[in-house]
C-alpha cells in the first residue's frame, strides 16, 4: 500500500514538475514511510514519484518507481495483486525473467505483454500509472470496486495525478476553486460521488477504469470491468452444488488470496458477522492473526457493546485479541489530525481511524476489514426498504390530479414526527435510484440553499444529478440486484472504502477488504435470491468450519458504531449543534462540523 503521483507536460508551460511531485509525496507521508522514490524524463515531460509501505518482497529492490526489465515502461502503482504469484508463473514460463519478488514487477510485465486487457487479469486492489516510453503516452487505472483512489488534475499543458486530493493541492498546480456539485453532494448524502471532488480542477479516475493520455494531451479512456455486469447476471435457479458450499468455496478462496505478504497481518474485529467470518476462515486455515477491537466507555455493557463477542470469536479461534478503549477526551484530542487526514470530506470514517490506530500501535502495517459484507450478502435493511419505497412512489403517482395535494399533508406530518424525509415524499418517483438516492440522503436537495447560498445549490445539482443518475441507473435488475449495485457504487465505493482508505493510511495501514473482491462478486452475486431476508448473513455466519454461533449470527447489527453523538453533544462547538430543517440528528451536526473544517467557516453563515 502506497502512495503515487505523478505530472506530465503536454505544453511546455515552464512548471517545475520535479518540484510540483516532491511536494505531493511529501503530503502523502504517511502512505509510505518506509521509502520515497523519483523518475523523470525531462525531455519527455514526465515526472513520477512514489511513497512505499513495504508488505511485499521488502528489499528496496522493489522500491518504486520501477522500471520494467526491457527498460519500456516505468510504474509508480498503489495496492496489492492477491495473484501475482500465479501470473509470475505464467510469465517466466513465457520467457520473462523477473529481478524481485514484487506484484508491481508484474504488473509491468503482463501490461507490455497484453495491454488494457492485462488490467482485467488483476486480481486486488490497484490504482497505477504506467509512462510507456515507446508508445509516449500516460496509462491511468483503477480496480474494479474503485477500493484504492486516484485523482486527475488537468491544468493548462500539464496533467497532474495522485492518490489524494489533498496531495494534488499541494502542488502548487491545482487551484483550490470549489466544486458546486462535490460539495452538494457531500451535503446529500454525507461523501462526495465520484467523479466529482470538492474541487473543480479534480476528478477521480473510474473505478475499473483506464485513461490513456498521449504526449500531445490527446485523451482516451474505457472500462476494463464494471461490477454492475456481474450483478446482471441472470439469477440463478439451480446450481450443480448448494449455494450453501458455493458460499464456502468463494469466501475462502478470498480470504486466502488476501493473506498475500511478507509482513504479519491483523484484523479488525467486530461483533458482526462479516469480521467474524473473516477471522475464523483465516483461523481454518491456519492463519496466525492479532484481532483488533475498539470499545466505548458509552456503550460499556449496552446494546452496542462489541467488545464481549469480539472476545468471544478471538477466544474461540485462538487469535490473539487487542481491545483498545477509545474515550471523548483521545476523539478530542485526535479530532484535529483525523480532519486534516480526511482527504474528502466524508461523516464517517472515525471509526476506521481509531481501529487503524489500534493496529499501528501493536506492530502491524496490514489489517483486514469486513466492509462490504452487507452490499454482496443482502444485509442492509435498505434491500427492503428502497423497493418498498419504489412502491409508494408508484402508489402517489397513480394518484394523478391529487398528487399536488399530498406535499403539504406530508409536510406536516414531518414537523409532527420528526421525520424530515417524508416531505420528500410527495415528489418521489417509482424509480428505484430516486428511491435509493432518498434513503441514504442526509440533507434534502431544497436544504441546500441555506448551506451553500442559492445560486452554488442551484449550479451543483444541475451539474451532479444527471452525473450521478447516469451512473447508477440500474439495469433491467429485480429490485434487490438493483439495490445491490446501487449500495456497492454509491454508498460502499464513495463513502466506506474511501473512508477506508484515508482513515487507515493516516497511520501507515494497508486495509485488506476480502468481502470486496471482483472474483467473490462474480461467483456469488447470480445466487442473490438464496441471500434475501437475512439468509445471505447465515450462510456467510455458517460457511466456515467451525461454523460462527447463531447468538452471533442473530445479533442485531449495530455496524461498526462510535458514539458520536454522545461526543459531539459535548465538545462545546456551535457548529456541530446546529441543525436545518432536517433537524438535529448527530449526522446532520458531524457534517456542519466537517464542511466547518474542509471551507473554513460555519456553512451556515456563509449562506447567510
Amino acid at each position: 500500500m502506497c502512495g503515487v503521483a505523478g505530472l506530465m507536460m503536454t505544453e511546455d508551460r515552464g512548471l517545475d514538475g520535479a518540484a510540483a511531485v516532491r511536494r505531493m509525496t511529501q503530503r502523502m507521508a504517511a502512505r509510505g514511510p518506509d521509502a520515497e522514490g523519483f523518475w523523470s524524463d525531462g525531455r519527455a515531460g514526465v515526472f513520477l514519484g512514489h511513497r512505499r509501505l513495504s508488505i511485499i518482497d521488502l528489499d528496496r529492490r522493489s522500491d518504486q518507481p520501477m522500471i520494467s526489465s526491457s527498460g519500456r515502461s516505468v510504474i509508480v502503482f498503489n495496492g496489492e495483486i492477491y495473484n501475482f504469484r500465479s501470473l509470475r508463473e505464467e510469465l517466466e514460463q513465457a520467457g520473462v525473467v523477473f529481478a524481485t519478488g514484487s506484484d508491481t514487477e508484474v504488473i509491468l510485465a503482463l501490461v507490455e505483454r497484453e495491454g488494457i486487457g492485462a488490467l482485467r487479469r488483476l486480481r486486488g486492489m490497484f490504482a497505477l500509472a504506467i509512462w510507456d516510453r515507446q508508445r509516449r503516452d500516460l496509462l491511468l487505472a483503477r480496480d474494479p470496486y474503485g477500493i484504492k483512489p486516484l485523482y486527475v488534475a488537468r491544468v493548462g499543458g500539464a496533467v497532474l495525478f495522485a492518490s489524494q486530493v489533498k496531495a494534488l493541492l499541494a502542488s502548487g498546480a491545482v487551484a483550490a476553486t470549489l466544486a458546486p456539485a462535490g460539495l452538494a453532494g457531500f451535503y446529500l448524502w454525507g461523501s462526495v460521488p465520484e467523479p466529482f471532488t470538492l474541487y473543480r480542477e479534480i476528478t477521480e479516475a473510474p473505478a475499473g477504469g483506464w485513461i490513456r493520455i498521449a504526449a500531445d494531451g490527446a485523451e482516451t479512456r474505457g472500462l476494463f470491468a464494471d461490477i454492475a455486469d456481474a450483478w446482471s447476471e441472470p439469477q440463478a435457479e439451480a446450481a450443480h452444488e448448494p449455494v450453501a458450499s458455493l458460499v464456502r468455496r468463494a469466501v475462502s478462496d478470498s480470504i486466502r488470496a488476501h493473506m498475500v505478504g511478507d509482513v504479519p497481518i491483523s484484523a479488525f474485529l467486530s461483533g458482526g458477522v462479516d469480521s467474524a467470518a473473516i477471522a475464523a476462515h483465516a483461523a481454518e486455515q491456519g492463519h496466525r492473526l492479532q484481532g483488533i477491537t475498539i470499545a466505548f466507555p458509552e456503550f460499556r455493557g449496552g446494546a452496542d457493546d462489541e467488545t464481549p463477542m469480539a472476545r468471544a470469536t478471538a477466544c474461540r479461534h485462538r487469535l490473539g485479541h487487542t481491545v483498545r478503549e477509545i474515550g471523548i477526551a483521545e476523539f478530542r484530542a485526535d479530532l484535529p489530525a483525523l480532519l486534516e487526514a480526511m482527504d474528502q470530506p466524508s461523516i464517517d470514517g472515525v471509526n476506521t481511524w481509531f481501529a487503524a490506530k489500534a493496529a499501528a500501535e501493536s506492530g502491524y502495517k496490514v489489517a483486514l476489514s469486513g466492509v462490504g459484507g452487507d452490499e454482496l450478502f443482502r444485509g442492509y435493511s435498505t434491500f427492503q426498504r428502497v423497493p418498498s419505497l419504489a412502491r409508494a412512489g408508484r402508489a402517489l403517482s397513480a394518484l394523478g390530479p391529487l398528487r399536488p395535494c399530498i406535499g403539504p399533508i406530508l409536510g406536516a406530518l414531518s414537523g409532527m414526527t420528526r421525520q424530515p424525509k417524508l416531505r420528500a415524499m410527495g415528489a418521489l418517483s417509482d424509480n428505484l435510484v430516486d428511491a435509493y438516492l432518498l434513503q441514504r440522503g442526509l440533507y434534502l436537495p431544497d436544504d441546500l440553499a441555506e448551506l451553500m447560498g442559492a445560486a452554488a445549490a442551484r449550479d451543483g445539482l444541475e451539474e451532479l444529478e444527471p452525473v450521478v443518475r447516469e451512473r447508477l441507473a440500474p439495469r433491467r435488475l429485480e429490485p434487490a440486484q438493483a439495490v445491490g449495485v446501487l449500495e456497492s457504487s454509491h454508498y460502499l465505493r464513495n463513502q466506506l472504502l474511501r473512508d477506508a482508505d484515508w482513515a487507515s493510511m493516516a497511520h501507515s495501514i494497508e486495509l485488506r477488504t476480502p468481502l470486496v473482491d471482483a472474483a467473490l462478486l462474480t461467483a456469488l452475486a447470480p445466487h442473490g435470491p438464496a441471500f434475501a431476508g437475512g439468509a445471505g448473513k447465515q450462510l456467510l455466519g455458517v460457511s466456515s468450519q467451525p461454523p460462527l454461533p447463531q447468538t452471533l449470527i442473530e445479533r442485531r447489527k449495530t455496524g461498526f458504531s462510535v458514539p458520536l453523538s454522545h461526543w459531539l453533544s459535548d465538545t462545546g462547538d456551535d457548529s456541530t449543534r446546529r441543525g436545518l430543517s432536517m433537524g438535529k440528528g448527530w449526522s446532520r451536526r458531524w457534517a456542519l462540523r466537517i464542511a466547518a473544517a474542509f471551507l473554513g467557516e460555519s456553512p451556515i453563515r456563509r449562506a447567510a
